[in-house]
């Protein structure tokens, strides 16, 4: 037989916004994750999701950064692309953003499957911000979009289990310091993409894991699983049990019904085979099904109301349609972490592909016949032995290198000298942000910083905290031990190693922010803004230039003093600080904001108006965020202007 799978590369042109720098203060704090319940609502769930719900939540982002740095001024750009396709499909995948499939087109009909986003903007939806929507992605680590959203990936060929090519891309996780892959293939004349999947510990100690597949489709689809049953979860920390495929008198299968955002984990009773599919009015759709391993799917919806509409567009560019998402997870919910015994595996086998069956009518029927329909093209006998076939290659050493990622997964692997089949992370791939670490690893010193600069990442698993602790106290390591004491729950000894390192510190700005940052956390607000516009002046003082670097740091270490400032109402401080930031930070739309309220503050509502009727747009809001909002009501009762309405939930309204 004759194997017509191929792998090629591609350049996609497309308007897109620049991801811009990192914000380079270390994230001490979580964002405003919305994927929270009071744990009271524990009480009446299953022992096994209450205990996951509880497992090993994150305190901290660290060791990664918020991405904060894009825009929304789009122009035509560039991404490269890895294409693997046979006579039936064609997955186009996008190694230096995740990884994504950002197409999967069925070649004899010329239907894209998922829902394709026409333009790459990047939003504030990440655990550690920048995220775009559209495609098939790849969420790993905690609770929510992973921070690898828009972060390379490694990639090869590999040999498939049918002796073709696949596509391998793989990665270092860093939030619980855990390995992945993907591998995807087309068997010859299939009309579905195959997708194995391998998590790794490769640690002497249990690690907490999360997977979810998240597929966007279009919404003027009914989403159709194997369930009577859903976790329904509004956001507004709520998560209950409720009927399938109606409550409330509203058929929710269907992602325009509602009017807010919300989540629908189905309850797929034991035993059933995983699926879910979501199909137009025609007939036809999309169906995704797995290996048994992961047991959990999801319909996401924005819902039809004014919040919903807005970051639908505010997404992509006007004339798109609205989507919603289908998803495949490790667990019943996204609210729960699952636990990897210590050098342990999870892996399992996905499969992505066109379905026809009706989307209308009585909802047992519909599901049967769709299941049924599933079983006559892809049986769940062959999905089981697909994946006992792809077992054996996950080990196979990738041939040509396609792509690649970071260089912290070569960091780890140099350190522990591990040997992971099949995901090799080679020293080539060591960069300048892992050479001070390296630097540590082989003498025992973290090196001083060669120039002026923003402090680099801080790596915070204990073997590296271990590290730290016995190396030559400088101000500079006590900044880093400081950090990833901190991150292990030793805050009070992270604040003696901050102050330790303060009084000889040639940059003094880091280690004061980190301390303003724990002045906040315990409740000293006044202490905390003093310290931060301590911060601010030194920073001022030391900045080199105007370039990226420092100008990030500016911008980053500008809007935490300011909101510090405002928040124990020293308005005449944050004015001063609000004229040192340089003009063009002082013109994005997250500083208007700031601009805003400062005028509010200062007894100038008609100024603080005018900056709403000016215009802005701010690029990095929060999903779930309500600041433009509560701002808006404290100047005025009218409404809320259309282009500023983002409110997910009802108490939002």
């Amino acid at each position: 037989m004759v194997i017509v799978t191929r792998i090629r590369r591609e350049v996609l042109t497309l308007p897109a916004a620049q991801l811009g720098p990192d914000n380079p203060l270390p994230p001490l704090l979580p964002l405003d994750e919305v994927h929270r319940i009071d744990d009271r609502e524990r009480e009446e769930m299953p022992r096994d999701m209450a205990r996951q719900l509880g497992l090993a939540p994150l305190t901290s982002l660290l060791p990664v950064r918020i991405r904060d740095g894009y825009g929304r001024q789009r122009e035509p750009g560039t991404l490269d692309a890895l294409v693997i396709e046979n006579d039936r499909l064609r997955a186009t995948v996008l190694p230096a953003l995740g990884g994504r499939v950002a197409s999967l087109v069925h070649l004899p009909t010329g239907r894209e499957l998922p829902y394709r986003n026409p333009v790459f903007q990047p939003a504030n939806f990440a655990l550690n911000g920048a995220w775009y929507s559209g495609g098939i992605e790849w969420n790993i680590g905690a609770t929510g979009h992973t921070t690898l959203s828009c972060s390379p990936v490694h990639a090869a060929r590999v040999p498939a289990p049918d002796g073709g090519e696949m596509l391998r891309l793989w990665e270092w996780e860093r939030l619980r310091d855990l390995p992945f892959q993907v591998d995807l293939w087309l068997p010859d004349g299939s009309d579905f993409l195959l997708v194995g999947v391998r998590i790794r510990n490769p640690h002497e100690r249990p690690a907490a894991t999360y997977w979810w597949s998240n597929i966007a489709v279009p919404e003027d689809r009914r989403v159709l699983a194997p369930a009577d049953e859903a976790w329904h979860f509004g956001y507004e920390r709520r998560l209950r049990r409720v009927p399938v495929p109606s409550y409330d008198g509203i058929d929710r299968t269907y992602p325009l019904n509602s009017t807010y955002a919300a989540d629908y984990f189905y309850e797929v009773p034991d035993g059933r085979r995983r699926w879910i599919a979501a199909q137009a009015a025609d007939g036809h759709g999309l169906v995704q099904t797995s290996t048994d391993v992961l047991r959990g799917r999801k319909l996401f919806v924005w819902g039809g109301g004014p919040g919903g509409r807005r970051w639908q567009q505010w997404l992509t560019e006007p004339g798109t349609e609205g989507y919603c998402e289908i998803q495949a997870g490790l667990a019943r919910t996204q609210l729960e972490h699952v636990r990897m015994d210590a050098e342990s595996e999870i892996s399992w086998l996905e499969a992505y592909g066109p379905l026809d069956a009706p989307a209308d009518g009585a909802w047992a029927d519909v599901v049967r016949e769709a299941e049924e329909r599933l079983e006559a093209v892809l049986p769940r006998a062959r999905v089981e032995e697909a994946y006992a076939a792809w077992k054996p290659c996950a080990d196979t050493e990738p041939g040509e290198v396609l792509a690649t990622g970071t260089g912290w997964g070569a960091l780890e692997v140099l350190r522990a000298d591990w040997k992971l089949p099949g995901t090799p992370f080679p020293e080539s791939t060591l960069g300048e942000a892992q050479a001070p670490w390296r630097e540590l690893l082989r003498t025992g010193t973290l090196p001083e910083p060669r120039r002026v600069r923003p402090p680099g990442e801080t790596l915070v698993a204990p073997h590296w905290r271990d590290m730290l602790e016995t190396a030559p106290t400088t101000p500079h390591t006590e900044y880093h031990l400081g950090i990833a004491q901190w991150h292990a729950g030793d805050r009070a000894q992270a604040v003696r190693s901050w102050e330790r390192g303060l009084p000889l510190a040639p940059s003094q700005w880091p280690l004061l922010r980190c301390l303003a940052v724990a002045d906040q956390e315990t409740g000293h607000h006044q202490r905390a803004a003093e310290r931060y516009a301590d911060a601010f002046d030194d920073l001022c003082r030391e900045r080199r230039d105007d370039g990226e670097a420092w100008t990030a740091a500016l911008a980053g270490l500008g809007r935490e003093t300011l909101e510090a400032l405002l928040r124990v109402r020293r308005a005449a401080d944050a004015r001063a600080v609000w004229e040192r930031l340089l003009p063009a930070v002082r013109q994005r739309g997250r500083f208007r904001l700031l601009e805003a309220e400062l005028l509010l503050a200062e007894g100038r509502p008609a100024d603080a108006r005018a900056v709403f009727d000016d215009g802005f747009e701010v690029a990095d809001l929060r999903e779930g965020a309500d600041a433009i909002g509560r701002l808006w009501a404290r100047l005025t009762d009218e409404p809320l202007p259309a282009h500023h309405d983002f409110r997910m939930r009802p108490d939002m309204a």
